[in-house]
């Protein structure tokens, strides 16, 4: 642990020593920051360096060293809903996906953003931004609902949900702008480097430009399929053969000794469909899951320090932005536990994880390692679903001395508020003769100032079934019965005291669980919830 923490201090200095002469004065004549939205694709709280996690993260490192980290920011659970809130600022049923992208037939759930919400590019393109995107989009996979239909100037990407890192899926769509895009056929192309070397061409046609621009940069790794360079998967060779027990006891220590987490806060059981490592067949197999993933978010980072480079180059970082997030928490879906056989739909059925003819997630194991202290995974509403890391990077604006950590809670949709704030934006009330549902999020400006603001009285999540809302320190949460078809008894944690959710208070507090039953009740009628059971008939 120790060669860990001071190879990051290391990579601090020198990433300090970067930045000299880097001034506000650099930024051009409009004074506004820039905006840069980074996000991850299914990573758990854990994985990255500034966040407790071993894999190789330079860049995160460095942001993180240089920023301020929050502790308990949340998301929504799944990538489809989780974009269309930050998007937005709304909750994702408002805006129409309150689920995926497949149409429901109910409002809430029309599997595109909807004419009653605005994007942040078309909230800031008419206060002067350029708006960029290269990335993942998913809400909305015909015209008129691609990026540049709603308020994008460039655009490079994935309309889709996840594909083959190495060549288009028949079933999937990338565009360039207005038209379908596909990768070239000589062996060239790997995701996620040119999601990161559009953004860098993208920053070099508009990012000397005299006014600010937003970038949004959401990834798709490491969402599976477990797809990487070899030279990255090689990097990580025989660096999980200690298995997820030990990986999850390492995590745990590094994010005490950080100050993530409170000492309060117990490691949770080993969830009880994973079994003990030492209990596993076919060990190679597991741990080339895990190597790969590895290489994806190491790539990732690597992607990210160009897009960093490029905005230091143009003089821009010191007012710039930077924000990086996860849609959800780690994924658990994929292959049968027991067999440990890939879940193959590509080439060969036992390729082991990595080319582009295997199909692969880390699964289960490795993702509760992911989520590291917490329990449950992407689509459940329990912290191991909805907690994200968020950096925020920005020396001109963020007065914390630099590497502090915030226990402020906040969601995504206050990302939203946040850059209509800096920009000196309005929200509007009306979009192309259509009025537009009220802005639900808070500006995260104050926390940047002075470490705290108002928070929001309370923070609502539904997904599948699994529903949960927050007040103060007490959050409400109920699992989705997929078996039986109902709802589990609602959940009542103390989260100061237990946040990794072991210690069930519901049945010592019946009259707190009513209050905040009926808040959660409340807020599904205002934003056009439609039980589980009934959109799945």
């Amino acid at each position: 642990m120790t060669e860990t923490i001071d190879r990051r201090n290391f990579l601090r200095l020198a990433g300090a020593a970067a930045l000299a002469g880097c001034s506000a004065a650099d930024s051009g004549p409009d004074g506004r920051p820039n905006i840069v939205i980074v996000m991850a694709d299914d990573m758990g709280f854990s994985d990255i360096g500034p966040y407790g996690g071993e894999i190789d993260t330079p860049t995160l490192d460095y942001l993180a060293a240089n920023g301020l980290r929050f502790t308990q920011f949340y998301n929504t659970a799944r990538c489809c809903p989780t974009r269309a809130a930050l998007l937005t600022g709304i909750y994702q049923h408002q805006a129409g996906v309150g689920h995926m992208v497949g149409d429901m037939g109910r409002p809430a759930y029309r599997g595109y953003l909807n004419d009653r919400c605005v994007t942040i590019a078309e909230a800031l393109k008419p206060a002067g931004y350029t708006t960029l995107m290269s990335g993942k989009w998913h809400v909305g996979e015909e015209r008129p609902h691609w990026p540049v239909d709603r308020g994008f100037d460039e655009y490079f990407g994935l309309i889709s949900g996840a594909s083959n890192y190495f060549k288009l899926d028949g079933a999937r769509t990338m565009a360039l702008g207005n038209e379908p895009w596909t990768p070239p056929d000589d062996g060239s192309f790997y995701m996620t480097d040119a999601i990161a070397d559009h953004a860098v061409e993208f920053l070099d046609k508009h990012g000397g430009k005299d006014n600010p621009f937003l970038l949004y940069l959401p990834f798709t790794a490491p969402h599976w399929p477990l797809h990487a360079k070899p030279a990255d998967i090689a990097k990580y060779k025989g660096k999980y053969a200690m298995g997820w027990d030990a990986l999850r006891e390492q995590r745990y220590a590094r994010e005490l000794e950080l100050g993530l987490i409170d000492e309060k806060w117990a490691l949770s059981p080993r969830d009880p469909d994973v079994p003990a490592w030492e209990d596993v067949d076919n060990k190679p197999l597991w741990e080339r899951r895990m190597e790969v993933y590895a290489a994806m978010i190491d790539c990732m980072d690597q992607g990210i320090g160009r897009v960093v480079d490029k905005i230091r180059s143009l003089g821009k970082l010191d007012n710039t932005l930077i924000l990086f997030l996860a849609d959800n928490g780690a994924c658990h879906e994929n292959a049968d536990i027991e067999q440990g056989t890939p879940r193959n739909t590509w080439g060969d059925p036992n390729a082991m994880p990595g080319g582009p003819d295997s199909f692969d997630g880390y699964d289960r194991p490795w993702a509760n390692a992911g989520n590291t202290p917490f329990r449950m995974f992407k689509s459940w509403v329990h912290e191991g679903g909805i907690a994200t890391p968020l950096i925020c990077h920005w020396p001109a604006g963020v007065a914390q001395p630099k590497g502090s950590i915030t226990d402020e809670p906040g969601h995504l949709i206050d990302l939203m508020a946040t850059c209509l704030d800096l920009a000196g934006a309005a929200y509007p009330a009306t979009f192309n003769g259509k009025p537009i549902t009220p802005l639900e999020g808070k500006s995260l400006r104050p926390i940047f100032a002075n470490g705290k603001r108002e928070g929001h009285e309370a923070l609502f999540w539904d997904h599948q079934g699994n529903r949960a809302v927050r007040m103060g320190k007490w959050k409400l949460v109920s699992l989705y019965d997929r078996a039986g078809g109902g709802y589990a008894p609602w959940e009542l944690y103390d989260l100061e005291a237990d946040r990794s959710e072991l210690n069930d208070l519901a049945a010592d507090s019946p009259e707190r669980v009513a209050a905040m039953e009926a808040a959660w009740t409340a807020w599904a009628e205002k934003v056009g919830w439609v039980p589980w059971n009934e959109l799945t008939a």
